[in-house]
Order: C-alpha cells, then sequence, then structure tokens
C-alpha cells in the first residue's frame, strides 16, 4: 500500500487537525454554558453525547445492555455504539449528574470521534487513485463533519466503513467483511456496501469473494450481539424495534406525505420497499452498464438512495456520504454546493427545534422558520439527487469520470515515455517480483520476452482503486439495455 507523501500527509494532518479545532469552537457555547433547551438549540451545539450520559444510566454507573435499567433509560443503538458510550462512561472520574461530569463525558467522546475522523481521512487518501491523494483534503475540511461530527457516534460506523473500503480495494475480502461486521454493529450502513461487493462480484465472476466478504461480515456481526441477545434481549431488540416503529421525523421526505393513513410501521414498509426497488436499480446499473462501475460509485448510490428515502435524515447523516462522495465524484464545485445546502438544512434544523423547545417563543414563533426548515429539507434533497444523476452519467459515460480520465492521461503519458526510452520500465519490471496468477504461477515464468507493462482495460476495473480482488477479472455477467452485451455465466 502505497502512502501519500509525507508533505502532503502533514497537510491532512494539519487540515485534519484544523476542522477539529473549528469542531469544538461550534460547540463552544454548550462547553461553557451546558447543555440545556431551547438554548443548546438557539446557539446550534446540541449533543446526545451530554443528554444521553444524563437519561440513560450511563452518569450513575449502569452499563447499557448489561445492567437492568428502567425501560425509559434503555439507549436505542446498536450494540457496538452502546458499548462505546457504556466504556467511555466508565473513564469519566466522580459520581452522579454534575455539569463537570456531562462536560468531561461530552469532552472524551469528542475527542474519540476527532480520532475517527482522522482515521476516516486518512483511509480516504489511501482508497484513491496515487494522484488523487489530496481529495482527501475535502473530508478534511468537510463543514457538515465540522459542524455535525459531535451531534452523535456516526464518525465511529464512517470509521470502520471507511477501513473496510480500504481493505476490499487491497483484495483482503475476509477483512472487509469484519470491518463491514463491525460497521454494521455501529450503526447499520456499512452493511450496505454488501450490495455493492455483490453487484461487483458476480458481473467479474467473482461469487467466492462475495461470499466470504458477507460471511465474515455476517460472524463479526453475530459475535458482537449475541452475548447482548442472550443476556438482555429486550434492551439489545429496542433498536431494531424503535427504528421499525418510530413516526416520521427529522428532515424526512415522508414529512411531505404525513396525511396518508399510515403509522410508522406504515411508512416503514414503504420506505424500505422504496429502497428495494433503488436497490435493484442500482444493480442493473452495474451488470448493464457498458463499462464496469467503480465501488465507490455504487456505495454512494446505494447509501444516498437509503438517506433520501429514510424515515429520518439527521444533520450528522451527511457524514455516512461525505468520504464516499470525494471518492465517487471528487469535482469541487458540485462538492460545495452540496455541503452549502447541507450547511443551511443545518441551520433550518436548529431553528426549527429552538422554535419546538421554546414553546413556539424563539424568533416570535414566526412561520418563517418552518419555511426555512422546509426549504432547508428540500435543499439537502435536490443537491443529493443532483449528485446522484451525475454519478450516474459518469457511470454510463467513463468519459465524464475524472477518476477514470486521469488515470487514462497518465497511462499515454507513460506510454509516450516508454517510446523515448523502452528500457527504463524493463528495467524496473525486471526488479520487481512477479505476482502469481490464479494458478500460483509466477507470471515472469510465462514468458521470457521483455517485459512491459499490460495495458489498463477500464471495463475490467484497472482504473478502479478500488476494485480489489475484480481488478483485471473478464465480465462473466451482464444485462442488455445499456449498451453492454448480455452474458448469464455465473462463476464461482
Amino acid at each position: 500500500m502505497k502512502l501519500p507523501g509525507s508533505r502532503l500527509l502533514g497537510l491532512l494532518l494539519a487540515a485534519t487537525a484544523l476542522g477539529a479545532a473549528l469542531s469544538v469552537v461550534a460547540v463552544q457555547w454548550c462547553r461553557i454554558n451546558g447543555w440545556t433547551d431551547p438554548d443548546q438549540h438557539i446557539h446550534m451545539c446540541y449533543s446526545d453525547f451530554s443528554l444521553l450520559f444524563s437519561q440513560r444510566g450511563l452518569a450513575e454507573g449502569l452499563f447499557p445492555f448489561v445492567d437492568d435499567v428502567p425501560a425509559d433509560q434503555v439507549m436505542e443503538y446498536p450494540v457496538l455504539l452502546v458499548m462505546v458510550a457504556g466504556v467511555l462512561a466508565l473513564l469519566v472520574p466522580g459520581e452522579g449528574i454534575t455539569d463537570e461530569r456531562i462536560l468531561a463525558f461530552y469532552d472524551l467522546n469528542h475527542l474519540a470521534v476527532v480520532l475517527c475522523w482522522l482515521g476516516v481521512v486518512l483511509a480516504t487518501a489511501y482508497s484513491t487513485a496515487g494522484h488523487r491523494r489530496q481529495d482527501a483534503l475535502m473530508v478534511a475540511l468537510a463543514p457538515g463533519i465540522i459542524l455535525s461530527l459531535s451531534i452523535n457516534w456516526d464518525m465511529w460506523a464512517v470509521f470502520l466503513g471507511a477501513l473496510a473500503l480500504l481493505l476490499w480495494g487491497r483484495s483482503h475480502p475476509v477483512w472487509a467483511g469484519v470491518l463491514i461486521g463491525l460497521g454494521a454493529a455501529m450503526k447499520l450502513y456499512p452493511l450496505f456496501f454488501l450490495g455493492a461487493i455483490l453487484v461487483l462480484c458476480l458481473r467479474s465472476g467473482r461469487l467466492r469473494s462475495f461470499v466470504a466478504t458477507t460471511l465474515a461480515a455476517a460472524i463479526t456481526w453475530l459475535a458482537v450481539n449475541l452475548p447482548f441477545m442472550l443476556l438482555q434481549f429486550e434492551q439489545w431488540s429496542t433498536f431494531y424495534r424503535f427504528s421499525s416503529e418510530r413516526d416520521v421525523s427529522f428532515s424526512s421526505v415522508w414529512l411531505f406525505f404525513t396525511w396518508l393513513p399510515l403509522d410508522g410501521a406504515g411508512f416503514s414498509l414503504l420506505s424500505n420497499g422504496l429502497f428495494l426497488l433503488c436497490c435493484f436499480g442500482v444493480a442493473y446499473l452495474g451488470w448493464a452498464a457498458p463499462t464496469r462501475p467503480r465501488m465507490a460509485q455504487l456505495c454512494f448510490l446505494i447509501v444516498a438512495s437509503f438517506l433520501l428515502l429514510g424515515k429520518v435524515y439527521s444533520p450528522q447523516f451527511v457524514m455516512w456520504l461525505i468520504p464516499l462522495l470525494v471518492l465517487a465524484r471528487p469535482k469541487v464545485r458540485g462538492y460545495l454546493v452540496w455541503q452549502a445546502a447541507e450547511v443551511y438544512h443545518w441551520v433550518s434544523v436548529w431553528m426549527m427545534s429552538a422554535k419546538i423547545t421554546s414553546g413556539g417563543e424563539f424568533a416570535g414563533g414566526t412561520v418563517l422558520i418552518d419555511w426555512a426548515y422546509h426549504l432547508g429539507i428540500l435543499a439537502h434533497m435536490a443537491t443529493l439527487i443532483y449528485l446522484m444523476v451525475q454519478v450516474i452519467r459518469e457511470i454510463l459515460d467513463p468519459e465524464k469520470d475524472i477518476v477514470r480520465t486521469r488515470a487514462r492521461d497518465l497511462d499515454r503519458e507513460r506510454e509516450r515515455d516508454l517510446e523515448h526510452d523502452p528500457g527504463r520500465d524493463v528495467g524496473r519490471a525486471a526488479s520487481t517480483p512477479a505476482a502469481p496468477d490464479d494458478d500460483g504461477r509466477s507470471s515472469a515464468s510465462l514468458s521470457s520476452a521483455p517485459l512491459s507493462p499490460a495495458p489498463r482495460n477500464p471495463d475490467l476495473g484497472e482504473r478502479d482503486p478500488l476494485a480489489g480482488v475484480t481488478r483485471g477479472r473478464p465480465d462473466t455477467f451482464a444485462l442488455p439495455g445499456l449498451g453492454r452485451q448480455a452474458s448469464w455465466k455465473l462463476r464461482w
């Protein structure tokens, strides 16, 4: 794995440190004055860290999913997230619910998610093409991360998901599955990466890699969850019941359809059904596109579809998408427009929350806050849909994909250099150990001819930094309709 140069690595570390400092500034009012309603909403520094420490038994020393707690104090989150909260709560000195202990718990969690953020930045730099390492700066200085980093523990799942993609791109499908399983035990969204892996493995005839990744993810998830399923099933299952039964809220598209005669479970069925249709659409795109899509492109489309159709869109969910977009479509203009819309949405959410928690007194209860909030929802949705459309266009026309085209230009430059100095690359290739092929034989033993670089075929994932085990594999399964000749071969 080629690491970024020392100058770029230092720049990434410095940029992340700057972003982390800004994230502290963004919540400084609450750190000084405490997290109380409606002030924490007015000053836009709300955090679940402080709220749940005092309301979920953490301050009393109760360890979630282990100790018995009243029904109204059960944490409504997956196991691994709850374990992080419980362990960090044990590190807070003192006893009881005090302002000092709440601040200490908040600071510990803020520091932890900053470290996860740094891990995401580095994983993004390692996951993109060598000539695009600087794209990770968009993750290091993302306004959406700076403003929403400490709302909840989402950055932990983003970190595990980023590592899973990195390991998949380095052809470690089992370890990628382990990280997906851990990520799904923190927040469910890394589980969606398996859909992209299925599409690419089926198209390239590497189903065994998909099975290995899925089994590793399932075993890891079960190993983390099973003890708590047996020990405290009611607490463990709260997250899944809550997710299914909760009403539509927090910037969901379904807020515009609450007139439908559906309860929380009904909207869950509708939302999940439409998301499943979107997944089928992404799968068809992946199997019918003229050129094999890149891994990050498919992951972005799947996760974006889930967020668009979910019953809730909390402000911190933008962090799920930022690394995926940077890997899928690292175009600064579209990224900045999207981030501007998300910042506006973030502000409108807290203004609406301030109005609600103040009993309608904030800003005189003006209806303009409601309109600004609804406009924020539409802005978030419109810009995200725009980005999805652009990613689909670049899948169908790889000449619009700057990751592929830049790699192609570098290949052409290399070919021109070899024409002027054909011996230069031969010497370099001769000094490099030959990689074994599928039969375990060294490629150098198959021919005594002078070595030369093999042409890169974009159809075979050669220009996808995250192609992993599918790189170089010919298509065996493809569907017609988007310019690809149908092929129905299924290979293990």
